[in-house]
């Protein structure tokens, strides 16, 4: 990689979340010059729902760069705001808000975004989560020249990462955003220097990374282990995987599973039952193989090893109970 002989760009850079301000951050301490940061506006956050702003803009802020911060780019006004920082190109990471064509085409060199992928697999929101969840081999980001479309555009570069049987989505995050920004200032350096190919993504091997929510996040047993270990992954730090308990007054607990293995023994019994309980873990009859829960949350309390959790409430894991449905 070589930035150094490539001339210094203005530019304008968009993002909100963590991920985002470990690339603005490579940015401030690169030669190019940041001429203005975008974020959405301040959320409330907290017990007291204190209007809270995000860690881009309080990145910015620490170094006295401009912040603006619109509720969307339909003004004029709006438009004309950010055409007047005369932008070389515009930066974008994990910003959460659609550009239209007008902002798009603003920049000389238009916009470029930092998506976790390798496009055109996983475009949309949680491609890190569904990477891990569908078993891949390994994931990355790439850097894309954006177009109306969603994760669309023509690929500028691509920087690749291996997915291993210990990372979860919080581990994967945090190699990316330590892969992104090296490949991103890459981006930048050719593109000033317009030694850069961009490569049309092949449609047909398009995939979507739907948002998360919590209530895919609940265990099937009837899935195979293998299955469910990657959806405890994936789902690390949020929403987590769970599966619902009846104890013998018929109330309903959500159990959180942070850890979990697969154990390749068979059992007569259905899926969803507990075959097991030793220290290391509570392993319980899927449709192929078994998983061992390790790491639990109980109702209420943190997370703790399985032989903790047996301590306290050895009395909801019971060999051969189903811990599903009502008992």
């Amino acid at each position: 990689m070589s930035t150094t002989t490539s001339p210094a760009l203005n530019i304008i850079f968009a993002g909100t979340p963590d991920f985002a301000a470990q690339h603005l951050a490579a940015l401030i301490h690169s030669k190019h010059h940041l001429v203005a940061v975008y974020c959405p506006p301040d959320k409330p956050a907290g017990r007291g729902k204190k209007l809270t702003a995000c860690a881009t803009k309080t990145l910015a802020q620490q170094h006295n760069i401009p912040v603006l911060q619109p509720d969307n780019f339909k003004a004029l006004a709006t438009q004309q705001q950010l055409a007047n920082f005369n932008a070389d190109i515009m930066v974008v990471v994990a910003y959460g808000m659609l550009l239209p064509q007008v902002i798009l085409s603003t920049p000389k060199l238009g916009c470029i975004n930092v998506h976790g992928s390798l496009l055109p697999k996983w475009r949309g929101a949680a491609p890190i989560q569904r990477a891990l969840e569908a078993g891949d081999s390994e994931t990355g980001v790439t850097i894309m020249q954006m177009d109306k479309g969603l994760d669309t555009g023509a690929m500028l570069l691509t920087a690749r990462c291996p997915i291993t049987i210990a990372d979860t989505s919080a581990t994967l995050y945090e190699k990316l955003a330590i892969l992104g920004p090296i490949a991103l200032l890459d981006a930048l350096s050719k593109l000033a220097n317009n030694t850069i190919v961009a490569e049309p993504q092949m449609a047909a091997q398009a995939s979507y990374a739907a948002k998360l929510n919590k209530a895919e996040a609940e265990l099937d047993w009837s899935l195979p282990a293998a299955t469910l270990q990657r959806k405890v992954r994936a789902y690390i730090p949020w929403p987590v995987a769970y599966y619902q308990v009846y104890t013998k007054d018929n109330n309903c607990h959500i159990i959180k599973v942070w850890q979990a293995s697969v154990v390749d023994m068979s059992s007569n019994q259905p899926a969803g039952t507990i075959i097991a309980v030793e220290k290391n873990g509570i392993t319980v009859a899927t449709a192929h193989q078994a998983l061992r829960l390790e790491l639990l949350q109980l109702p209420g309390k943190k997370m703790l090893p399985a032989s903790d959790v047996l301590n306290g409430r050895s009395d909801w894991f019971n060999i051969n109970q189903h811990i599903t449905g009502k008992q």
